[in-house]
């Protein structure tokens, strides 16, 4: 069945269902797992880029903005690999093997790259939701790897609880 399953996750609570849906898909073929991470300015959380101007009133603050973005890059680098480690312990615990990279880059694009050379049989990733007008103007990475992805791709939907009925 499926040998090699690329995991794109992100810091959000969908990443953690990306992750436990294919975690289980896993153990039940014996696959092994690349868990993925994309950097890019797409993700929820990630900083602003400062704007720089030729005109300089106020010496020393583009100089400051910069390097408050660069810090903000930093640790949303830091907080991308904490997240792989952390899921690729809890894999290679439980006997799947596992390995993770974060790149920088255009999430869809990077997916479809990914699979492409790690040879992966099926894409793991989750959905936001987009439709309409905010799709077409900020994109959809799963539809984008669903047309590009040279494998499989399942689709993992956010799962809201139910609303209790009063």
């Amino acid at each position: 069945m499926f040998k090699k399953i690329l995991v794109a996750l992100d810091r959000s609570e969908m990443g953690q269902q990306v992750f436990e849906q294919a975690f289980n898909l896993a153990k039940l073929t014996q696959a092994n797992f690349m868990l993925l991470h994309v950097l890019s300015p797409e993700e929820e959380g990630s900083p602003y880029v400062p704007m720089l101007s030729n005109f300089d009133y106020y010496p020393g603050l583009n100089n400051q903005s910069f390097e408050l973005y660069q810090k903000q890059w930093d640790a949303l680098k830091n907080e991308g690999i904490q997240m792989l480690q952390h899921y690729c312990a809890q894999a290679n615990t439980a006997g799947i093997t596992t390995e993770f990279i974060q790149n920088l880059g255009s999430p869809g694009r990077i997916i479809c790259d990914m699979s492409q050379s790690w040879g992966a049989d099926l894409i793991v990733m989750g959905r936001r939701g987009r439709s309409g007008l905010s799709e077409l103007f900020l994109g959809s990475v799963s539809n984008y790897v669903l047309h590009h992805a040279p494998c499989s791709v399942h689709i993992v939907h956010l799962s809201v609880p139910a609303k209790v009925l009063a």
